[in-house]
């Protein structure tokens, strides 16, 4: 509209005035006339860049030049677009490409890990967890190099992917897992007192509280007044002796016999071995070979009784009169608790 008023203007000027001006100012006239009918051509076909859209998509991002995308970083995550679309080939969209929960910078820059993998070390942790929450290598699936993959520590086992031995045995978490069956997560894994790398090396079973058999105590007995016979009642806690002894075929037996302080020294000392000699009899006619026992007669017993544990129909009294058996370890390790 603009152009054809501006026309009908000329015109009429020109009508007005076509026989007072010159040749030389129509040609002038005539000249501008087509210099503005140029620009308004020329402003036609090329109308710029379309202006930005307010969802952005990538194909819009596609119509912009290498320098545009340069200086752009729609996604705000420190890469500019033109990185993003043609050297990372992440989504400049996005800041986070693959989610992870890394920023496409932070992978690229800071972890070197991929930003368009998830997990890029394939452990079973994502790149994310791994570097916010525990800590592990996200480009090593075997952080603490213990022969169990990160994920397999996280998501399966429940040990420590920064600690090669969680529970502290000497032995690795993959050794427990994958050679031994053990607990990872327990330094005795059948809860018979003795680690598990222990029972490993005295080549007993971990997963077995029954191996190895152990005796952690023996009953002791009682006589009578200058007497070396088992009575009934000592004969019962000796049976019960020999039942374990019987159930632990590695151990032997120590027996130490005593007497109360009534008498000479030489007398009590011969009457503490008949005592134990008594109780050696009971446990040899029991089924416990000789070879696994040991005895001796001590003599009077190292604390002579009070005045009130003084038996009250015998001189002395019965504490001192006793037989010790001594359970004797055949392991390296007594087990705890102890």
């Amino acid at each position: 509209m603009f152009l054809i008023q501006f026309f009908n203007n000329f015109e009429f000027r020109k009508k007005s005035n076509f026989q007072k001006e010159s040749n030389m100012t129509n040609t002038f006239r005539l000249f501008t006339f087509s210099v503005l009918m140029a620009a308004f051509v020329f402003q036609g076909c090329n109308p710029g860049p379309e202006p930005e859209p307010e969802v952005l998509t990538l194909e819009w991002l596609q119509t912009l030049s290498e320098e545009q995308l340069t200086t752009r970083d729609s996604d705000g995550d420190g890469v500019s677009d033109f990185d993003e679309m043609n050297v990372y080939n992440t989504n400049p969209l996005s800041p986070d490409t693959d989610g992870d929960g890394l920023s496409d910078n932070d992978e690229i820059t800071e972890y070197g890990t991929d930003p368009l993998s998830a997990d890029s070390d394939g452990d079973g942790l994502s790149d994310g967890d791994e570097v916010t929450v525990y800590n592990t290598d996200p480009l090593n699936t075997d952080s603490d190099g213990d022969a169990l993959t990160d994920g397999q520590e996280v998501n399966e086992t429940n040990t420590d992917p920064l600690n090669p031995d969680s529970d502290g045995d000497t032995l690795s978490d993959g050794d427990e897992v994958n050679t031994h069956g053990t607990d990872p997560n327990s330094a005795d894994t059948d809860r018979d007192g003795f680690a598990d790398n222990q029972e490993l090396e005295m080549d007993t079973d971990p997963l077995d509280n029954m191996d190895p058999a152990y005796i952690a105590e023996l009953e002791t007995v009682n006589f009578g007044f200058d007497k070396s016979n088992i009575t009934d009642e000592a004969a019962a806690k000796l049976s019960q002796n020999v039942e374990m002894l019987m159930g632990a075929s590695a151990f032997r037996v120590r027996i130490d016999a005593y007497t109360d302080h009534i008498g000479g020294d030489q007398y009590n000392l011969r009457l503490s071995l008949r005592r134990a000699n008594s109780v050696a009899d009971f446990y040899t006619s029991n089924g416990i070979s000789e070879d696994r026992i040991d005895k001796q007669g001590l003599g009077k017993a190292p604390i002579p009784c009070a005045e009130a544990e003084m038996d009250t129909d015998t001189p002395g009294c019965l504490k001192n009169r006793r037989a010790e058996s001594y359970p004797l370890n055949p392991y390296p390790f007594t087990p705890s608790g102890m």
